[in-house]
């Protein structure tokens, strides 16, 4: 177990034949090359500049690599799916007159070469229909401070693949380097500098700029770090030059400002050896000059002999600072916040290089410590390199998630078993809440690999060879759960599960049911069959994106955030890699317990996406998601806790932000919601760019006191909700009708929202209240709440009881598959509920395969409406509607 940096992935390598083949192309079409002609007076801005790209093929051919100046030895390519992109920050806007391609064998047929003012709103300067490769000299006009070629359809059956991407033209106001860069002068010599910390008296850091090269400065051994330089007035800058001691620094920026305050970022390096490094061709200006490491290279500090810097003249006009790790100019003042970081203390990373009784000693102790710790705050996350390990039995207890770090399950393979069970509770999994597994490879050692689990607890992007049991050895009880984007190629067996839900996903076989077993776009599913086995199938989902998640490849830890589907069935990474866009942490903020919620919408604000490492936060103020695109993470099962009522976070009306992995807990003064998904009156389509919102657990009561009037409120339309629990806790500390008081679970006032796995448990009114037209649900679990006094105390408009899933009397379009309801009245036995679900009747609200059970405490007089026969404490056995109306 250790923390180091993450793994390196192999290089794609085509067989001879294809090489000599794409060779060939090269050769040939060097001669067919399109040229047009540009202005003599062109300049190459883009070289060296921060890159991004919809997704890279492999770790071997980033989207860096087309901007480093190589234009025979290192390239980008991408997946073999169209479409795909690639685009550079020239770092402030610029007038393009020239833009040129040097494809290798694998290049686009159909493309457009675009330019942006903020890397969101494109405008085309280029198109065609009939590319043939080779190396393309382009002329266009164009003005933008991003550009960015896209591409529709590809020329070979492999993916899109450029040697170089040379974009020629000039910075708006000035020449940002001012004329020749003067290499000869290092205008840093003898400067002021100041460091963010020193190793020892003697290594300060205006021993970087002495010009010695047998002084240096180096600094404290723990990330981040920065050495800063006043150069005594703004200049250009147009080269740095660090000659490393051994403590080099693997990630860091180097970054300008004017007044030692607002930085901007001038160049980013990730993956970095060391050495004497020079970085040319830089373009950027003021009178502060700083390194700024993320990352180090070995485990002592940074420690450099000299930092040269080189100057060509004055610098362009603009200096309003946008960093290059966001896809996003900055909106914010002061000082800027590093994207990228450590992960902390909790996050436990795992090497095939170690032994499996290291590897298995630490699982253990962490298992031990969160086996029974249901209400505790300690948090982890494991991960796993890629590899193969074995002889590993990796327990999962509560606030625990395992995940590989490979960008495809098959890069990490535990040839042994992952398990949850419930030996903790007798057998009973109905409690093994808050944990979670993805991305791995499993071959389990008996065949069938054990996920006895209840709620909150997905099983995502898994690859099990063989098969699986969803409960104890016992098969006692259990209530979960949730299956997705992955394959089993075995039998499934439910064994005591009272429901389960599992989408998008490829098995060998489901054998067994209680009362709600419901599949969508689930290859290899049972036939529609409710109720008799309780099957309900959908050959596909509707529309969906998988949850973001972490990885690694040889830069360093990243982001992939899968791409939206529509109409979708099967594991996205099967037949190839997930199409999606790869983010680098760099340009993540990467949170730790105790940050304030100004610091994290200062992050937003300048650009960066959230990641919260494991832990608990406690905020006093509202984070806002205002930027679209934004993505926010959670890792180990991150909890934001809701203080002085405040309502913790809450999303702008912007499209494709993605909130996943968080769980949010209620403080003890009440506030109006946990998370809300758009304003009130939210009204713009985000049909294109739904919000996402999964994995995310919402809780009141049970870790103490709490209050909330709503747990989740989504008002933004499209929103795609894949899977939930919002629980009012039935159990420990502060679970009461008045210690933890809460009136819904959910509220969706946005239209065209779609819904996969709602768990939904025990609010005192409405469990759920849809409020707009186009909402679909596909699988809803509940229980009624277990504590009302009486019926008295719980009865409106002349009714008893508040249905758990209540669609609004003026919705005229819904529709819902699949959803069970549950009572089980533990403070008066005699409570009679009126019915569960309640809804207008209208041709096209729908209901199908839906139902209540009475667990031996109460009753629920009807199903729907007026509809459906009484569950009675008597019988423990589910009431079905199977259409309604």
């Amino acid at each position: 177990m250790h923390t180091a940096a993450p793994p390196t992935a192999n290089h794609r390598r085509r067989n001879l034949i294809i090489a000599a083949i794409a060779a060939f192309v090269v050769l040939a079409t060097y001669a067919i090359t399109t040229t047009l002609s540009a202005s003599a007076a062109d300049t190459l801005i883009s070289q060296g500049k921060p890159a991004l790209s919809s997704a890279d093929e492999n770790a071997g051919t980033p989207a860096s690599a087309a901007f480093d100046g190589n234009t025979t030895g290192t390239r980008w390519s991408s997946p073999f799916t169209d479409p795909q992109w690639i685009r550079v920050d020239l770092g402030a806007n610029a007038t393009i007159s020239q833009v040129k391609l040097f494809w290798e064998g694998a290049y686009g047929k159909s493309f457009q070469i675009q330019t942006s003012p903020d890397g969101n709103t494109w405008t085309n300067v280029y198109s065609t229909t009939t590319g043939t490769g080779g190396t393309q000299t382009l002329s266009v006009t164009g003005s933008g401070r991003y550009v960015r070629m896209y591409g529709t359809a590809r020329g070979t059956g492999y993916g899109y693949s450029l040697w170089e991407f040379q974009v020629f033209g000039s910075f708006t106001g000035t020449n940002p380097t001012g004329g020749p860069c003067n290499t000869a002068t290092n205008a840093a010599q003898g400067k002021t500098a100041t460091a963010s910390s020193t190793e020892n008296a003697g290594t300060p850091a205006s021993a970087a700029v002495d010009g010695n090269g047998g002084t240096r400065w180096s600094s404290a051994a723990s990330d981040p770090q920065w050495l800063s330089v006043d150069l005594g007035s703004v200049q250009s800058i147009c080269q740095v030059t660090i000659n490393w001691e051994a403590a080099y620094g693997k990630d860091f920026q180097i970054q300008t400002s004017t007044d030692n305050a607002a930085w901007t970022t001038i160049k980013s390096v990730t993956g970095g050896t060391g050495g004497n490094q020079v970085l040319s061709g830089l373009s950027g200006s003021g009178r502060y000059i700083r390194l700024y490491g993320t990352a180090r290279g070995t485990g002592y500090g940074y420690s450099a002999w000299e930092f040269i810097v080189n100057t060509g003249g004055s610098g362009p006009t603009s200096t309003s600072p946008s960093p290059s790790t966001s896809p996003t100019p900055s909106t914010s003042t002061g000082p800027q916040l590093p994207g990228g970081g450590d992960l902390g203390s909790n996050v436990i990373v795992f090497d095939p290089s170690q032994s499996s009784a290291t590897i298995q000693a630490k699982l253990d102790q962490v298992f031990t410590q969160q086996e029974t710790n249901q209400f505790g705050t300690e948090r982890y996350q494991l991960l796993f390199k890629p590899g193969s390990y074995s002889g590993l039995n990796a327990q999962i207890g509560f606030y625990t998630s395992i995940n590989g770090l490979g960008q495809n399950p098959q890069d990490v393979q535990i040839h042994g078993d992952v398990t949850v069970d419930a030996g903790w509770f007798q057998g009973n999994a109905t409690q093994n809440f808050w944990r979670s597994a993805e991305n791995l490879s499993v071959y389990p050692v008996s065949g069938v690999d054990r996920w006895a689990v209840a709620q909150a607890a997905p099983f995502r992007r898994m690859d099990v060879h063989g098969g699986m049991t969803l409960a104890s050895p016992n098969c006692g009880w259990a209530s979960g759960g949730y299956i997705s984007d992955s394959r089993v190629s075995g039998n499934i067996n439910p064994c005591s599960q009272q429901q389960w839900f599992t989408r998008d996903s490829t098995i060998g076989s489901w054998n067994g049911s209680v009362w709600n077993m419901v599949f969508s776009g689930v290859q290899g599913a049972p036939a529609q069959s409710f109720p008799n086995p309780p099957y309900t199938t959908l050959p596909t989902s509707p529309v969906t994106q998988e949850k973001p998640y972490l990885y690694a490849d040889a830069s360093g830890y990243r982001v992939f955030v899968p791409s939206l589907r529509t109409n979708s069935s099967g594991a996205t990474w099967i037949n190839g890699q997930t199409p999606g866009t790869s983010l680098p942490l760099s340009q993540f903020y990467v949170a730790k317990p105790g940050v304030s919620a100004a610091t994290l919408n200062q992050a937003v604000a300048q650009g960066l996406n959230l990641l919260f490492t494991p832990g608990v936060y406690h905020l006093g103020s509202t984070v806002n998601i205002n930027r679209a695109g934004t993505v926010v993470l959670g890792l180990g099962y991150a909890t934001i806790v809701a203080d002085n009522g405040a309502l913790p976070m809450q999303v702008g009306d912007v499209d494709g932000v993605k909130i996943a992995s968080l769980l949010f807990d209620a403080g003890p003064t009440n506030s109006p919601a946990l998370l809300q998904v758009g304003p009130t009156g939210a009204s713009a389509s985000h049909a294109g760019a739904p919000n996402l919102i999964s994995d995310v657990f919402l809780r009141v009561g049970g870790a103490g006191a709490a209050k909330v009037t709503n747990a989740l409120v989504v008002n933004n339309n499209n929103t795609i909700i894949d899977h939930i629990w919002a629980w009012r806790a039935d159990h420990g500390a502060g679970a009461g009708w008045t210690s933890n008081p809460s009136d819904t679970g959910l509220i969706v006032n946005g239209q065209n929202v779609t819904a996969y796995g709602l768990f939904v448990e025990h609010f005192e009114k409405y469990n759920v209240i849809w409020n707009g037209n186009g909402g679909k649900t596909i699988f809803f679990q509940n229980e009624l709440p277990y504590d009302p006094p009486s019926a008295a105390a719980w009865s409106h408009d002349g009714i008893t009881g508040y249905a758990a899933y209540k669609v609004a009397n003026n919705v005229t379009s819904h529709e819902a598959w699949g959803m069970g309801s549950y009572c089980v009245f533990t403070s008066d036995e005699s409570i009679a509920a009126y019915h569960s679900y309640e809804t207008p009747v209208n041709a096209n609200v729908k209901f199908h395969n839906i139902l209540t059970v009475s667990l031996g405490k109460g009753s629920i007089t009807h199903v729907i409406n007026d509809t459906g026969d009484a569950a009675l404490p008597s019988a423990v056995v589910p009431h079905n509607v199977i259409n309604f109306p």
